[in-house]
């Protein structure tokens, strides 16, 4: 018996998936067949394209049938995108893959014939990552079983304990009681999700299935950290704030924390730059010998072209 075919055999309530899209043409093609190609019994699935002018629309066009609904139009960003399918949707569970990651192959019958579902339970499978060509990078497995995890950016979130979206199968109803994405937070909404999560008594159950694969490009939000790291942390604020279950005294160690953290992380960062920043050397001495050795090297790359 495939495995399709033995998910079938089991109960296999709907999941609805949504793809958020804008100008991930040579990506997207991977991403829809991963999800169409599941076998999942019932599947329902929306792409939500934000007016992209390269071929995503030839792209999503060419699968358009086995698609449940999909759109190619301006829309207020991806926030805003993923929450218009999870409105549309009738699934018992529900996820997002964008529109450069990947599920990986019968991730979703695989949850179904190790995990099944249960109330108030978001799933946490394993997230391969891999780089711009699809090589694996590594796999990643979250630890964070709680809204004090959640909040505790040091030592939990960025000391990999963190969340992967690509990971992640949750409730639908759950989503929408806690009101979905914030369309406002276009840098760490994820994580305010996750947040929102805990603060409704969700728990995270650790399944150990390879669920979703997470490209790793330049292009990407994930790569401007500055941002993302400011945005995760005012919503770690906010989440503490909201956190009835967390005694004051404790609340107010973790905002501490994060205020350190906060303060501390620019030069983290430039430490993590080269070596001559790791050494200790300040931007004053290290920008200009950067620049310099640059100029050489396009010289001698110019040169070198001349001579052929």
């Amino acid at each position: 018996m495939r495995l399709g075919d033995q998910a079938q055999a089991h109960s296999c309530p709907r999941i609805t998936i949504v793809t958020p899209s804008f100008n991930q043409g040579r990506f997207i093609e991977e991403t829809i067949r991963s999800i169409l190609l599941q076998g999942y019994p019932d599947l329902e699935y929306f792409v939500l394209d934000g007016g992209s002018v390269d071929n995503t629309v030839e792209v999503i066009r060419k699968y358009s049938q086995w698609i449940s609904f999909w759109v190619s139009e301006p829309d207020s960003g991806q926030s805003a995108a993923i929450n218009r399918g999870l409105r549309m949707g009738s699934g018992l569970y529900a996820t997002w893959i964008n529109s450069d990651d990947l599920l990986c192959k019968n991730a979703l019958a695989n949850h179904v014939l190790s995990q099944g579902f249960a109330d108030d339970v978001v799933y946490s499978g394993d997230c391969i990552h891999i780089d711009e060509a699809g090589n694996v990078l590594f796999t990643h497995r979250g630890r964070v079983h709680s809204l004090e995890d959640l909040v505790r950016i040091r030592s939990v979130w960025r000391s990999d304990g963190y969340i992967s979206q690509q990971e992640v199968l949750f409730p639908l109803e759950l989503a929408l009681r806690v009101g979905g994405m914030n369309e406002e937070d276009h840098y760490s909404m994820d994580y305010e999700l996750w947040g929102k999560f805990f603060l409704a008594g969700a728990q995270i159950q650790y399944t150990g299935i390879p669920f979703g694969m997470f490209r790793r490009h330049q292009a990407q939000k994930t790569q401007e950290n500055f941002k993302q790291t400011e945005s995760m942390l005012d919503a770690a604020v906010a989440l503490v704030g909201l956190a009835d279950s967390l005694p004051a005294e404790r609340k107010q160690e973790i905002l501490a924390d994060l205020q350190s953290y906060r303060e501390a992380y620019p030069l983290m960062v430039w430490k993590s730059s080269g070596r001559l920043a790791a050494i200790g050397l300040p931007p004053s001495i290290v920008i200009p010998v950067r620049k310099l050795r640059s100029t050489l090297e396009k010289t001698i790359r110019n040169f070198t072209r001349s001579t052929k």
